[in-house]
């Protein structure tokens, strides 16, 4: 049987997803959850909670011991990576990288190799500049290297600061934030759906992303725009595997954002589509368009597929876990990546996560915030 090693900030969702095609895996990721662990063989800690950041030496230390013992084929590299492409260039040398390279990563990443592609290519986007604006207002300052959201500020908030090596000044533009969720082969992508993305303000940070809910519905025409796009994109950029391009729409108008090229958390939104047709579940059409080019055949209409959210819990203020609100916690159904206890939260960290399935998507977001507030309720009331 087939054995890899899956390497994230959390690992779970990727963790699952394999077990879901009989593919065991040994997870690398900060936390170590509760659910993560029952999905694995084994876990191994490559990077400290509180700091939201993978370890590169770490997650090269347990690649290299991983492949001295010789029992796993490759490793797949989800969120946390945008801004480590050596650390991905050094464990693919390592252990096979199954998933986009790291080259193509970096370009990916670059805001003047990307947007250009997209002029190139015709793509709308939003107005883009590497220096710093005369007049601020109206215009996001954004990491290149970043993820989650948590990076971006008005730029109005910079002052007269200097913005860092991998920073960006985007214009901000209205709309509601969505994102394609694809699988590409290095030249051409399937499109398996398209998401709406809960973003919202939390401790100064005006754009942190808290999930996403899908498939939604787009107009035909639209559609098939983005999926137009993310086909050039991946044949432009070489991207491999599952991935998510971020959009803004406003009507009928779509203006790109960027592209992740690795797992996001919206391929959990798919799981089911497999369970009810004949096509592979999210790791083995990740596996199979990496190492042999194929692409999912993935069906054009869903039936009668649910609309499914997940979204993540963030402390909303310092607060300890103990065994009791652990095990509170893990009675949910619908709570997901649950943590071990004792641990402590810091406000703003992430608690675990919730999920949702329902007829359309403002049900689901309605089941979401309320089982949302369920978990901050049952934390309270455990204190």
């Amino acid at each position: 049987m087939t054995t890899l090693a899956v390497a994230a900030i959390s690992a779970r969702m990727l963790a699952e997803s394999a077990r879901d095609d009989d593919i065991d895996v040994v997870a690398l990721d900060l936390f170590g959850d509760a659910d993560t662990r029952r999905a694995s063989e084994e876990w191994i800690r490559i990077g400290e909670p509180s700091k939201l950041q993978i370890d590169g030496a770490l997650l090269l230390s347990a690649l290299e011991a991983l492949t001295r013992q010789g029992r796993v084929t490759g490793w797949i590299a989800g969120p946390g990576f945008e801004g480590q492409p050596d650390v991905l260039e050094r464990g693919a040398a390592l252990l096979p990288l199954i998933g986009t390279q790291a080259d193509a990563v970096r370009r990916v990443r670059d805001p003047r190799l990307f947007f250009g592609c997209l002029d190139e290519q015709g793509i709308a986007h939003p107005a883009i500049r590497m220096d710093a604006p005369e007049d601020a207002a109206g215009w996001l300052l954004k990491d290149a290297q970043g993820s989650g959201g948590s990076h971006i500020q008005h730029a109005t908030a910079l002052g007269g600061a200097t913005p860092g090596e991998h920073h960006y000044f985007q214009r901000e533009v209205p709309g509601s934030p969505m994102s394609a969720t694809f699988i590409a082969n290095g030249s051409d992508a399937e499109v398996l759906g398209f998401n709406h993305m809960i973003v919202r303000p939390m401790g100064g940070r005006p754009f942190v992303f808290c999930g996403a809910v899908g498939p939604v519905t787009l107009p035909a025409e639209l559609a098939s725009r983005i999926r137009t796009a993310v086909r050039a994109l991946a044949g432009a950029f070489s991207l491999r595997g599952l991935g998510s391009l971020d959009f803004m729409l406003d009507g009928d108008a779509a203006n790109v954002l960027e592209v992740n090229a690795r797992p996001s958390l919206s391929m959990g939104l798919y799981r089911r589509v497999r369970r009810l047709s004949a096509t592979p579940g999210m790791v083995a059409a990740h596996v199979r368009a990496c190492l042999h080019g194929e692409l999912p055949q993935w069906p054009s209409r869903t039936g009668n597929v649910p609309v499914q959210g997940t979204e993540i819990v963030y402390a909303r203020r310092a607060l300890s876990l103990d065994e009791s609100a652990a095990r509170r916690l893990a009675t949910h159904p619908d709570c997901h990546d649950l943590p071990s206890a004792p641990t402590q939260f810091e406000a703003g960290e992430p608690l675990c996560s919730v999920s949702a399935s329902g007829s359309n998507a403002d049900e689901v977001c309605a089941m979401l915030r309320r089982r949302r507030e369920a978990v901050h309720l049952s934390l309270e009331t455990s204190e």
